[in-house]
């Protein structure tokens, strides 16, 4: 790969001939072939201070390290924007699991009955070590809170690992709650007050909700989004994960959070059951989440395993957002893990590019690197808007923290994307590929 002996305790100054995606570069950037110009990406003292399309020859006196990428895949390193830390690797300690999402959710609430601190922060911690290897440094932990008027011990145990990783990885907390409990409006402020609390002790706490025809109540959703202004928290919601084209949720929030003026991040994932309403109602309804700048989150391979799961059956229907009609309305969208090993969903690593491989032959997202690998690298999109972060990806004084995918090349991106070249502050990692 790099064609001179490289020191991986030095810090990096400069990348050379590396080929960035064209949704990373400025318009003006030169093409070659019908193909963004290989970039030099300068580095100081753990951060990027240029880029520059690699022209020539680049003959520079150098005090740190130079390495010559020859053309192979950089990325900025990745989010994971939604995912279920507490609930995870708990698969293999269950026995049969009946179809689709009642029947995990029944799953999961027997097996929480055992939980204990420990068995949260041992689950979880492998969960976030996994994610580091693969190059991950932001990601969203949904956590499920059942009670009206207590969090439960795995909140507890995710604000404390948010301290424990946060030199590594920066580790948000949504308390998923279900609609049911916010249909009194004084435990929906008691229920946003503790998020507020937990938010102050350690920052990267918000509000959450599941939204499903099977306990819609606008009333409720009235008294969580009125909550969340309350207390000033951004919203993170699972939304509409169903195939019920008559499914209110997505519309209700977009209409409500321009009505009420909304001042924080909302973030929806899921919204499956968009891709089962008529043309005209999907396109309206996303018209609507333009307006409102809400944020919306794939999940390509729990929603596989979810969507039409029926015993002794082959799935029909796919369940996917509509991914393209988002972006192209400018609605940022982002792919992330969702669960892992558990009873919602029995695979996947919390590594992105997994999601990421599922997504682009269901979505038909092409090209993959050069337009839809932003997908993964966009953290901003999920950050506060009441305090957004001076932060783009490639962007001058951004940290270089960076992925080079040294096996992969454009055409067949995401395929041979395991073998990995990872960049922290400017320093290599000393070891290439995922950790089993």
């Amino acid at each position: 790969m790099m064609s001179t002996p490289f020191d991986q305790t030095q810090a990096i100054e400069i990348i050379q001939r590396a080929r960035l995606p064209q949704w990373a570069l400025p318009k003006e950037w030169p093409q070659h072939l019908g193909q963004p110009q290989l970039a030099n990406v300068y580095i100081e003292h753990g951060k990027i201070t240029r880029i520059d399309p690699q022209l020539g020859s680049t003959n520079l006196s150098l005090q740190g390290q130079s390495l010559d990428l020859e053309g192979a895949l950089l990325l900025p390193s990745l989010v994971d924007a939604h995912t279920h830390l507490d609930k995870t690797l708990t698969l293999s300690r269950m026995g049969p699991v009946g179809p689709g999402l009642l029947n995990a959710i029944q799953a999961m609430m027997h097996d929480r009955a055992t939980w204990s601190e420990e068995d949260v922060k041992n689950r979880a911690s492998k969960a976030l070590t996994m994610a580091w290897n693969a190059g991950v440094t932001h990601i969203r932990s949904h956590c499920d809170c059942w009670e009206p008027r207590q969090m439960p011990l795995a909140w507890r145990v995710l604000e404390e690992l948010s301290q424990t990783w946060r030199e590594r990885i920066r580790l948000e907390r949504v308390a998923l709650i279900p609609l049911t409990l916010f249909k009194n409006k004084e435990d929906a402020l008691f229920l946003a007050q503790s998020v507020k609390a937990s938010q102050e002790r350690v920052a990267g706490a918000m509000l959450g909700g599941f939204i499903h025809t099977s306990n819609w109540d606008p009333e409720a959703l009235e008294n969580l989004l009125y909550a969340a202004q309350t207390h000033e928290l951004d919203l993170d919601l699972h939304v509409d994960e169903e195939l019920n084209p008559n499914a209110l949720g997505l519309k209700f929030i977009a209409e409500r959070v321009q009505t009420l003026s909304f001042t924080g991040r909302v973030v929806c994932g899921h919204t499956c059951a968009l891709s089962q309403m008529s043309e005209d109602d999907s396109l309206k309804t996303l018209d609507q989440v333009a307006k409102s700048g809400i944020t919306l989150v794939t999940l390509p391979i729990t929603n596989l395993f979810l969507q039409d799961a029926q015993t002794q059956r082959t799935p029909r229907i796919r369940g996917m957002t509509l991914v393209k009609e988002a972006r192209a309305r400018g609605i940022p969208v982002l792919m992330a893990s969702d669960n892992v090993q558990d009873p919602f969903c029995a695979m996947g690593s919390y590594d992105p590019l997994e999601a990421f491989s599922v997504g682009v032959p269901m979505g038909q997202l092409s090209p993959a690197f050069d337009t839809w690998s932003e997908l993964l690298c966009r953290p901003e999109w999920i950050h506060s808007k009441i305090s957004p972060p001076q932060y783009t990806p490639f962007g001058i004084g951004a940290q270089a923290d960076l992925i080079c995918f040294t096996k992969a090349n454009t055409t067949g991106f995401p395929s041979q994307t395991h073998s990995r070249q990872i960049i922290h502050a400017g320093i290599l990692s000393p070891t290439e590929g995922l950790t089993p």
